[in-house]
């Protein structure tokens, strides 16, 4: 996996060559790094957490949800609910690719699925609620209709 470029969408080209099972709307690699183990050489459960969050941000400005530059006129976008598996434990310098889309919403919110894989095996999951609110924060915000055309067209969500 040594020729990914890392923290750059990959192509359907580079997903397969990193063997993920399936091409995603938005994968990243990187490689695991000596602060991100615990006291016995595996990856630590926290940062996991990190790289999925690393990969949510990149997804939200993917779809141009949120460039995170205006906060007074962009969602606010909350994690609502998250669930993670860890499937297989990691070490220091291994290369993996994080992947991420949605699966399905409903008008204020969506539930996303990401993965991290590296040698072609799953290692960890999550799933998670995403909730948009106003920007002030005074109550929750529909999802544009742009980002729903995005959810069918490219993620695959089945219409409503």
């Amino acid at each position: 996996m040594t020729d990914l470029p890392y923290l750059t969408p990959l192509s359907a080209e580079q997903q397969r060559a990193a063997g993920l099972s399936e091409v995603w709307p938005l994968a990243h690699a990187d490689r695991v790094r000596f602060s991100e183990l615990d006291p016995l050489n595996h990856v630590n459960n926290v940062a996991y957490l990190v790289w999925f969050e690393i990969a949510r941000v990149a997804y939200f400005k993917h779809i141009d949800l949120s460039r995170y530059d205006d906060a007074s006129q962009e969602p606010r976008i909350v994690v609502r609910r998250g669930e993670l598996d860890w499937l297989k434990e990691m070490h220091a310098d291994e290369e993996y690719v994080v992947t991420s889309k949605t699966i399905d919403y409903r008008n204020t919110s969506f539930t996303m699925l990401q993965e991290v894989w590296s040698g072609g095996t799953r290692r960890a999951a999550f799933q998670g609620v995403i909730v948009l609110l106003k920007p002030d924060g005074s109550g929750r915000m529909p999802i544009p209709d742009e980002i729903r055309a995005h959810f069918h067209d490219v993620d695959g969500v089945p219409e409503r």
